[in-house]
């Protein structure tokens, strides 16, 4: 399963924003653009460029890669609604983005990597893939197995440094370690600060 691997604290400069809970401490030391001949690059400037950037940072924040991004912008486009509120919903629906809302890892890495290892079921059935998309009447429960696992053990603790506000399409228990999705994600319930307008202008040039 191809994914990006490359420092969170360098993808955060990059983009401006703090893609994960420790990006915010290496940005409040390191500030600029990563590399080199960082001060020879130009920020903001053209409007390509400020969609480009807007995209890349999405693209990062929920973890995806360009081509599974462009697909997914091609699904939202051929869907009913507005194209950039679709496209945020496809990404919260998302299962590795579902366990990282319902707080059983604190970063959507971790939450990746939890799915991606099996460690989840949905519908009953054994999943490792964390791209699956998720509808109103699924149900995801650790497996049995992986309950006796230190991390599941002490999901208390995690769960509880990894607390958000509770979304209304999502019931995560911890205790019964199972996640229900009751509902579709609105859009004010997305990932914060982001213009989702520039990237449908980005992918209609």
């Amino acid at each position: 399963m191809a994914r990006d691997i490359s420092p969170i604290g360098k993808q955060s400069r990059r983009e401006g924003y703090a893609l994960a809970p420790k990006a915010q401490k290496i940005m409040a030391k390191k500030t600029g653009i990563p590399g080199q001949h960082a001060d020879m690059r130009v920020r903001g400037g053209s409007l390509y460029l400020t969609q480009l950037r807007e995209k890349q940072k999405v693209r990062r924040i929920y973890g995806i890669l360009e081509k599974q991004f462009a697909k997914l912008m091609r699904e939202a486009q051929a869907a009913e609604g507005m194209t950039g509120e679709k496209l945020l919903e496809y990404l919260e629906r998302r299962a590795d983005n579902v366990v990282y809302r319902a707080g059983f890892a604190t970063t959507r890495r971790a939450a990746r990597q939890l799915v991606s290892h099996g460690h989840f079921t949905l519908n009953g059935k054994r999943i490792d893939i964390p791209s699956i998309r998720l509808s109103a009447g699924d149900v995801l429960e650790v497996r049995p197995k992986s309950k006796k696992n230190s991390y599941f053990v002490n999901l208390a603790n995690i769960a509880g440094a990894a607390s958000q506000a509770p979304l209304s399409w999502m019931k995560g228990d911890v205790k019964k370690m199972k996640i229900e999705i009751t509902g579709t994600p609105k859009r004010e319930e997305a990932e914060v600060g982001i213009n989702e307008q520039l990237i449908v202008e980005y992918y209609s040039r």
